[in-house]
C-alpha cells in the first residue's frame, strides 16, 4: 500500500482545538460562539471528507508530529477504518452542533459556553482516535476524551450529575491506567514497536502465554466500548444533557472504546495470530453475554434514555462480536455496525431530547400519544427503533445480515442463536414505546387539551436528517461498503 504525507489528519485535529478558543473568548456573545462551533464542525468535516479519493485508491495518509523515543511517536495514518469513523463522527458534529443549540437555548442552560468549547476538544480528540497510527497516539486521545468529556457528564452540577461523573472518571481512568497501560507497555517491549501494521505488531512473532495476557488487558483496558462488567459508567451517564448522551454515548466515546478494539484485532494482534491463539470464538461468546444481558435489562427501563443506555451496552457489542468470528462476512458487519448505530442510535437520543424540551417527559409511561403532538420526532424515533430492530429497509438489517452470515461462514450456530435472540430482544423493548407513542390515548390537561408540540424546528431538522441518514445506509449500503472491504484480510 502506498503511502502519502500530508498534514490534513493534523489539521482535522487542530480545527476544533482552534474553535474551543475562539469559542471561549466569545462567550458573551452566544451568536458568534455557535458561528464557531458550526464552522469548525464543517470545516472538519470537509477536511475528513477530502480524504476519500485518495483511500479509495488504496492509499494511506501519514504524518508525524513527533517523535519521543524510537517506535514511539505521536503520528497519525488515515487508513479505512479511521476515515470511515472520521467520516461518521464528523458529519454528526454538525447536525449535534444544530441540534444543540436548540436544545440549550430553549431549556435555558447554564455554562453554554463551557458546554461548546468541551464538545469541540472532544472532537478533535476523537479525530486523534481515528486517525492514530500507533498505540501511544491513540492512548493519549483516548485520554483526553476522558478528561474532557467530564464536565459534560457532570454539566448539571448536581449531587447526582456529581456522582456519576465520578463514577466515570472512576470506570473509565481506572481501567486504561491498570489494564490498557499495561498491555500497551508489554507490547513494546515483545514488540519493539508501538506502530500498527495490516497484519499485526505481532506478527513474526511466536505465539505465547504472554500475547493472551496482553489480549486480554487490552479487552478489559478498553471501557469506553462497555462490555460487562465495565459497563455501568454509560447508563449513569444518561444524567449528561441528551445532545451530550447523544453524540458522545452514541458516537464519540463509546465508539471509540470499540473502535479502539477493533485496532487491536486487525492491527495490533492481526486476524491470524488471534486464529492461532484461539481468541476469536472465546471473544464473541464473552462479548455476546453482554448482548443479551443489556437487552434483558433496558426492557425494565421506564426512563427513556435508560432505555437507549443499556441499548447501547448491548449493540456496541455486536462490532467486537463480529470482528472476532474473523470471517470476511463478521469482520464486514461489525465494521458497520460503527456506522450503522449512529445514526440510528443519535436519532433516538435527538427524540428522546425533543420530547423532554416539548413536553417535559422522561418516562416512557407518561408519553401516551404523543405521536398525535409530535408526529415528526416519532416518524424519526420509530425509524431509529426499526433500525434497531435489523426491519428493512433501515441500516441495521445490513449490519446484522453481514453478522449472521459472518456466523454461519464461522459455523458458529450458537452466536447466530445469539444474534436472532438479541433481535427478539430489540423488539420486545422498542415495539412498546412506539405502541405507547401511537396507540395509546394522550394525557389531557385540566381544561382537556392535548399537552404538547414539536420542539423548536433546529432541533426537529437535525433528528429528521439522522433518520433519512438511516434509511439511506440501509437502501445504498455500498457507499461505505468499499471502504470496509480494504480493511478485510484477503
Amino acid at each position: 500500500m502506498e503511502t502519502i504525507a500530508s498534514i490534513k489528519p493534523l489539521l482535522a485535529v487542530l480545527v476544533s482545538l482552534v474553535a474551543a478558543v475562539l469559542i471561549l473568548v466569545s462567550g458573551r456573545s452566544p451568536n458568534l460562539r455557535e458561528f464557531w462551533s458550526l464552522a469548525a464542525a464543517t470545516i472538519k468535516f470537509l477536511i475528513v471528507a477530502s480524504m476519500i479519493p485518495v483511500i479509495l485508491a488504496g492509499q494511506s495518509i501519514e504524518y508525524t508530529v513527533l517523535t519521543f523515543l524510537p517506535g514511539i511517536d505521536l503520528k497519525f495514518k488515515v487508513d479505512s477504518l479511521g476515515l470511515m469513523f472520521g467520516l461518521t463522527a464528523s458529519f454528526l458534529w454538525i447536525l449535534t452542533t444544530l441540534y444543540s443549540i436548540g436544545y440549550m437555548r430553549t431549556l435555558k442552560e447554564h455554562a453554554q459556553t463551557r458546554y461548546f468549547a468541551c464538545f469541540a476538544v472532544t472532537l478533535s480528540a476523537t479525530m486523534g482516535v481515528a486517525f492514530a497510527a500507533n498505540l501511544f497516539t491513540l492512548f493519549f486521545f483516548y485520554e483526553v476524551i476522558t478528561l474532557i468529556t467530564y464536565p459534560l457528564v457532570s454539566h448539571h452540577e448536581t449531587p447526582e450529575a456529581y456522582s456519576a461523573g465520578r463514577k466515570y472518571l472512576v470506570y473509565l481512568l481506572g481501567t486504561s491506567k491498570t489494564f490498557l497501560l499495561a498491555a500497551i507497555l508489554l507490547t513494546y517491549s515483545v514488540a519493539g514497536t508501538l506502530d500498527f501494521k495490516s497484519q499485526g505488531v505481532f506478527s513474526g512473532v511466536d505465539p505465547s502465554i504472554w500475547l493472551i495476557v496482553i489480549y486480554i488487558l487490552f479487552i478489559a483496558g478498553f471501557a469506553k466500548a462497555a462490555i460487562m462488567p465495565f459497563h455501568s459508567w454509560l447508563p449513569s451517564a444518561m444524567v449528561a444533557p441528551t445532545p451530550v448522551s447523544a453524540l458522545l454515548h452514541a458516537v464519540a466515546v463509546v465508539k471509540v472504546g470499540v473502535f479502539s478494539i477493533l485496532r487491536v484485532i486487525f492491527d495490533v494482534m492481526g486476524p491470524d495470530l488471534m486464529n492461532r491463539l484461539n481468541l476469536g470464538i472465546p471473544t464473541a461468546f464473552f462479548v455476546s453475554v453482554t448482548i443479551i444481558t443489556a437487552s434483558i435489562i433496558a426492557m425494565a427501563q421506564d426512563n427513556l434514555k435508560m432505555r437507549l443506555a443499556y441499548s447501547t451496552v448491548s449493540q456496541l457489542s455486536y462490532v467486537v462480536l463480529g470482528a472476532a468470528l474473523l470471517t470476511p462476512a463478521g469482520m464486514t458487519g461489525g465494521m458497520l455496525q460503527i456506522i450503522n448505530h449512529a445514526f440510528a442510535k443519535i436519532t433516538l437520543f435527538f427524540c428522546a431530547g425533543a420530547v423532554y424540551v416539548a413536553s417535559h417527559k422522561k418516562n416512557i409511561s407518561e408519553m401516551r400519544g404523543i405521536a398525535k403532538q409530535m408526529p415528526w420526532t416519532m416518524l424519526a424515533f420509530s425509524v431509529g427503533a426499526l433500525s434497531m430492530i435489523g426491519i428493512p429497509p433501515t441500516a441495521g438489517l445490513i449490519s446484522k445480515w453481514y453478522l449472521a452470515m459472518g456466523s454461519i461462514q464461522a459455523g458458529e450456530v450458537p452466536i447466530l442463536i445469539v444474534l436472532l435472540t438479541s433481535t427478539l430482544l430489540n423488539a420486545a423493548y422498542f415495539l412498546p414505546i412506539l405502541y405507547t407513542a401511537y396507540f395509546q390515548e394522550p394525557k389531557k390537561d385540566a381544561g382537556g387539551h392535548h399537552e404538547s408540540s414539536e420542539a423548536p424546528w433546529i432541533m426537529v431538522v437535525p433528528l429528521l436528517l439522522t433518520a433519512a441518514g438511516t434509511l439511506f445506509l440501509g437502501l445504498y449500503p455500498n457507499c461505505f461498503l468499499d471502504l470496509v472491504r480494504q480493511m478485510i484480510p484477503r
